[in-house]
């Protein structure tokens, strides 16, 4: 049994630094590289390219909403082809600086409200996916693993992608539906590494993750997210991986999981 174990990373900015990603990445196995419309700019996105290059890191596009202010986490009316468009700047640019390092671009995941966004609504799923396919069809699209990423996982059937990773977070709370607690609700972000391990290992092993209300929620995850903005991210993520490694389960990048 295998799985991936990512974390959105590079969301520094100029002389603002954000999260623990030279700590973090010993723990990881794909990282995924914010593109500068929430976060990062091109020296960020350079030298996070060659940290997870240095350590075998998978590295992926993160793009977003240009919301810079709200942290990519508030959603923009934007037309299909201003979406399509925006993809294609922001992965391009990171494809660039990984090889200009050495890199291949393994992945891309959409941020915060856009990949919320994309889940449930066809009207954005459909230009991220037009984007990537026309960019490099066979880079993987990271969706939301179980019912919650079903509409995104057609969509990108439609547009021609080869292959799409299903996602779990390890550290957010689930609805009933499989779809993420809104992070401005109560227990929508789980702290404690020994609950977080638990649940990933189960979502790794058995294939369900508990609801916020107890409702188990099946899924299959290809890949586990852990935020490196969270609190204790780096304590989650190493608590994470020893408990999927004790259990036998090979930590591997995404591509190695597909």
């Amino acid at each position: 049994m295998k799985i991936d174990l990512n974390c959105d990373m590079g969301e520094s900015f100029g002389n603002y630094n954000l999260g623990r990603d030279a700590e973090i990445i010993g723990h990881i196995t794909s990282a995924n590289v914010a593109c500068g419309f929430h976060a990062s700019d091109p020296l960020v996105m350079d030298r996070t390219v060659r940290l997870a290059l240095a350590h075998g890191v998978g590295v992926g596009a993160h793009p977003s909403y240009p919301d810079l202010r709200g942290f990519g986490r508030r959603c923009l009316e934007c037309s299909a082809e201003e979406l399509r468009s925006d993809l294609l700047y922001q992965v391009g640019a990171l494809h660039a600086i990984a090889k200009a390092a050495g890199a291949g671009l393994q992945h891309v995941k959409p941020h915060g409200a856009l990949y919320n966004t994309a889940m449930a609504d066809e009207a954005v799923a459909r230009p991220i996916c037009q984007a990537i396919a026309q960019w490099d069809p066979d880079l993987i699209l990271v969706t939301l693993a179980g019912p919650g990423g079903e509409t995104m996982r057609r969509v990108a059937a439609q547009a021609g992608l080869k292959r799409v990773a299903q996602e779990a977070f390890a550290d957010r709370a689930y609805t009933p539906e499989g779809r993420l607690v809104p992070r401005g609700q109560p227990r929508a972000v789980i702290h404690d590494p020994e609950v977080v391990a638990a649940r990933c290992l189960r979502m790794a092993t058995e294939g369900v993750v508990e609801a916020i209300d107890g409702t188990p929620v099946p899924l299959r995850p290809h890949t586990i997210c852990v935020h490196g903005d969270t609190q204790g991210a780096v304590e989650l993520a190493r608590a994470i991986r020893a408990g999927l490694e004790k259990a036998g389960v090979a930590v591997v990048p995404m591509a190695r999981v597909l």
